[in-house]
């Protein structure tokens, strides 16, 4: 990793853990009549996001808060044709896709590859106290791909059952012309956008994606995926 790669990783680690959740720029969105389509967006808010502790694969439910982004999703995304919706198994994506998705008619299902990131003995954990007690393995933790806290997953480890999931999921929407959304977290949305956008590894492990609120759009055609344009939103700012 080059010098200024890993001051720039470092910057966005820190400020992500002042300001989890707080998009660095709008979400992708296109429109196709004629293809499928595939929704992503992050869970609302949660208890352990305003108490900035590891949450990894916690079960850490939705603030009254999250609850409110969920329901302004639901403002943005209910003149949508949507079939499917995958979340995780835990509350916090099944609950925020429950609420953005209020008044549809969408068939529910469960695939753990879409989880968050397990922090493995850090989960729990403060975020700040780890910063102050171990900085250099904090940011590391944060930020660097091929790094794994004790007993979790590196972002790498994630990117390869995202990636899994993915390819199964276009295999399968170019099959059954299904529109599908995904609920999912922090980390694996980051894996989502790095598999539809064909973003730089660098730029993905620096992204913060909104919590609840907006959304990502990519349109699946027969022999590719069609990346949206990003749209200034003033829901993401």
């Amino acid at each position: 990793m080059k010098v200024d790669d890993a001051i720039r990783l470092t910057y966005s680690a820190l400020k992500s853990l002042v300001e989890p959740g707080k998009a660095t720029r709008a979400l992708p969105k296109t429109e196709s009549p004629k293809n499928p389509e595939i929704y992503v967006f992050r869970h609302g808010q949660t208890f352990d996001n305003v108490n900035r502790v590891y949450s990894g694969w916690r079960d850490s439910e939705l603030t009254r808060e999250g609850k409110k982004q969920a329901k302004l999703l639901n403002r943005v995304i209910k003149h949508k044709q949507i079939d499917v919706c995958i979340t995780s198994r835990l509350s916090r994506s099944k609950e925020t896709a429950k609420l953005a998705l209020s008044g549809m008619k969408v068939k529910f299902e469960v695939d753990d590859r879409i989880i968050e990131r397990d922090y493995g003995e850090l989960a729990g954990a403060s975020k700040l106290k780890n910063l102050r007690e171990d900085p250099v393995n904090a940011v590391k933790y944060r930020r660097f791909y091929d790094f794994p806290p004790p007993g979790g997953e590196s972002m790498k480890m994630v990117k390869e059952r995202v990636f899994e999931f993915c390819d199964e999921l276009v295999k399968r929407v170019r099959r059954t012309g299904e529109n599908v959304a995904l609920s999912a977290h922090g980390n694996s949305m980051k894996m989502i956008r790095l598999y539809f956008e064909k973003l730089e590894i660098e730029e993905v492990l620096e992204q913060e994606n909104p919590l609840g609120q907006d959304y990502a759009e990519y349109v699946v055609e027969p022999k590719r995926i069609v990346v949206a344009k990003m749209m200034l939103s003033s829901r993401a700012k």
